[in-house]
């Protein structure tokens, strides 16, 4: 360790990335604390919809050094939500991590310190990350609120508790609490509409008889189609049936998952191995990976139409006008990829559920109005499955505005994260948690590692300049793979390569497999990062 003090860590959210957050600066022999605002661990797992099951084949989303338990079998490839938060719940007990986790604490804002009086805007003049904390170093102000409601007060009423800790690690994840509105002229809002219009944050925040109570006996519209809206337009089947349809709104068609076994043959082995990162241009590769790129990208096309023939056979895709116009390598890389429920297509088939296309769409006092309709759509409840703005549950959380601009960056570009885990100009600070990838938990465990061995002293991080440069290179694969449904912040799939990048950095072999053979073709998963292998 670079520091001769006792260096203190805070970790904001007691999610997955929380926890991993904290296990892993235990073990490196430093002292964290994890604020937590709910009264439990597990964060969007603790509050969901009651039919949602994970979407990640279970063999992806495991901690490495903590196996499913036997209760929940190898034949159940995607456990329920309540079986994936007792795992969650077991890893933490198993670890004793809950004795460093404070509950019902929010953190209102984090403010940087320099003992030096220096100002944040200096920042933008160093050649070097300020990373490791030391008795010269800054650090940073927490302020917290307790969340729970004590003697009748309520949570606005609750007494502000300040702590100073020198490294500060947020995980609060990108998929709750600030919902992303769609806009709309102010005589086509939601304010015209006679009925209900709620954010699926809302609807899942209600327990499941009361969410089911909610939307019973009515028109229900949902607009959207990821895993929440397809979800939420299940369970209204389940309260409604045919009797009161529930329309789906969507803007594009996407290619969603009946399962992950194209033709009997597993998806890992078509992207998460590195084989199919061949067929890949990838940031930061030398010449002869950059031409093998090229001369063998038929193949990545070809993979595509695998999958998207996979699909189409066993969804009713074309029947009901739902063939994606994008490929599949597409879909995967900008990570959009979702399953879809059990007997979706059937309730589509019987008219319990309607999908309709609607590129954009306004209100009206009877229900909704899209662009290019004359007649309005009637309906009694609007719920918009249209995701969240994790970037700006990031910005809230500074005092500075110079950080607030630094760590969203150029909105048309990846948020500026080196190796998706530091930002270049905020000093003695990591974000785990946020950038996506295919097994988000596989991904955060790596993560964490890397900035653990960061704090510890076992590797320095090249200069701002450079970080910044690779941070650009990521951001050209994102663009270049993703195409027009580019998100800011998704590895999608390039697991192999990053976690290389990882691995060369905390002086790890970044190869995990035995023989050439298994090395090139075998899918990778977290298990294979198990323990250092030299």
């Amino acid at each position: 360790m670079a520091s001769e003090r006792e260096v203190s860590v805070a970790i904001i959210g007691a999610g997955i990335s929380g926890l991993l957050a904290c296990k892993y600066a235990l073990s490196k022999g430093f002292h964290p604390i994890v604020f937590e605002s709910r009264s439990r661990i597990g964060g969007v797992w603790t509050k969901t919809i009651e039919t949602t099951r994970l979407q990640t084949p279970k063999p992806l989303y495991q901690f490495s050094d903590f196996p499913w338990p036997s209760t929940v079998p190898d034949s159940e490839l995607f456990p329920h939500h309540h079986q994936v938060l007792d795992y969650v719940e077991s890893y933490a007990r198993h670890f004793d991590l809950v004795k460093h986790i404070k509950f019902h604490t929010r953190v209102c804002s984090i403010h940087y310190q320099n003992p030096s009086h220096q100002t944040d805007t200096t920042y933008g003049s160093w050649a070097l990350w300020g990373a490791l904390p030391s008795a010269s170093s800054g650090q940073w102000k927490l302020v917290v609120q307790n969340t729970s409601t004590q003697q009748g007060l309520s949570n606005y009423n609750q007494e502000e508790e300040v702590y100073v800790v020198d490294f500060v690690i947020l995980c609060i994840g990108r998929f709750s609490e600030v919902p992303n509105m769609p806009e709309f002229p102010p005589d086509k809002g939601p304010n015209v509409f006679q009925g209900q219009v709620i954010h699926s944050n809302d609807y899942t925040a209600m327990d499941h008889k009361t969410a089911a109570q909610f939307v019973k006996g009515k028109k229900v519209t949902v607009v959207g189609f990821q895993k929440y809206a397809l979800d939420i337009a299940n369970e209204c089947c389940n309260a409604n049936g045919v009797e009161n349809p529930c329309t789906v709104l969507y803007r594009n068609a996407r290619w969603t998952m009946p399962d992950y076994m194209p033709w009997g043959f597993s998806i890992a082995y078509l992207y998460l191995n590195r084989f199919s990162e061949l067929l890949v241009h990838k940031p930061g590769e030398g010449f002869v990976l950059g031409l093998l790129s090229t001369m063998l990208s038929p193949l990545r096309w070809a993979f595509s139409k695998f999958v998207e023939s996979h699909i189409k056979n066993k969804l009713p895709l074309e029947k009901h006008g739902m063939v994606p116009k994008h490929r599949f390598h597409q879909e995967i890389n900008a990570c959009l990829i979702a399953t879809v429920p059990e007997k979706f297509y059937e309730r589509v088939e019987e008219g319990s559920i309607i999908l309709k296309k609607a590129p954009s769409f306004g209100f009206c006092k009877e229900g909704i109005v899209i662009d290019g309709e004359d007649t309005p759509m009637s309906t009694d409840l609007v719920i918009l499955a249209t995701g969240f703005r994790g970037d700006q549950k990031l910005k809230d959380l500074f005092v500075s505005p110079t950080f607030k601009d630094y760590i969203v960056g150029d909105p048309n570009s990846a948020l500026p994260l080196y190796r998706e885990c530091i930002h270049p100009r905020i000093p003695q600070l990591a974000v785990i948690g946020f950038s996506e990838s295919v097994s988000n938990l596989y991904t955060s465990e790596m993560r964490c590692r890397w900035v653990s061995e960061l704090l510890a002293g076992t590797f320095k991080l090249p200069s701002i300049k450079e970080m910044e440069e690779d941070v650009a290179k990521w951001d050209e694969f994102k663009k270049r793979y993703s195409g027009q449904y580019y998100r800011r912040s998704c590895i999608a799939a390039l697991h192999v390569w990053y976690n290389d990048q990882l691995c060369k950095d905390m002086g790890l072999n970044p190869k995990r497999k035995k023989g050439f053979f298994a090395e090139l073709f075998e899918p990778y998963g977290p298990t294979d990062y198990v323990s250092p292998k030299e």
